[in-house]
């Protein structure tokens, strides 16, 4: 084998099943955060792990939705939503807005307010990013949004929500602190 053929055969890509993707995935530990939108398109949320910074000038963060969730043509059609990063107190929020919860009901499990985006903010988050979205891409059977931030906020609380393994895992504040 020469070269080029080893070259080849290094970068050659491998057919991977979306199944043995999600598996892999799953030992990814995430925070967990509901994310919501209200404007022309409506008001609507639902749970997310798929949300990172990308850069903090200007500060922006990237959020994923997938294209066929009863929640994207309300985010399709508005121009801002609102990262809610939840707390350990927080599971039955992320179940209610992760679930088949009919959209109006979802905001009924906890306590909503509005700030500059109009977008909901869940009063008690951990964090919550106001946001303006910049940027818009569909890739494979999601949308990929790059959002500026336009107002956030931190409130105090013993424990992060993360899912880790297809189950909800608490960190408390005190081992999040560290380093």
């Amino acid at each position: 084998m020469n070269a080029l053929q080893q070259q080849e055969q290094h970068t050659a890509p491998r057919e991977i099943s979306s199944r043995a993707f999600r598996e892999a995935m799953s030992h990814l530990a995430a925070a967990v955060n509901v994310v919501t939108t209200d404007g022309p398109g409506g008001r609507a949320g639902f749970t997310a792990s798929a949300v990172c910074s990308v850069t903090d000038e200007p500060p922006t963060l990237l959020v994923c939705i997938n294209r066929s969730a009863s929640a994207y043509p309300a985010f399709a059609d508005n121009e801002t939503l609102c990262v809610n990063v939840l707390s350990a107190a927080h599971q039955e929020v992320s179940n209610t807005f992760g679930g088949k919860t009919p959209m109006a009901m979802r905001f009924d499990h906890a306590e909503w307010i509005t700030q500059d985006t109009g977008a909901p903010v869940l009063a008690d988050a951990l964090a919550h990013f106001e946001c303006r979205v910049s940027q818009r891409m569909p890739v494979g059977t999601h949308e990929i949004m790059l959002c500026e931030i336009v107002s956030m906020s931190t409130h105090d609380a013993h424990e992060c929500l993360l899912y880790f393994n297809r189950q909800y895992h608490q960190l408390p504040r005190s081992v999040a602190s560290v380093g």
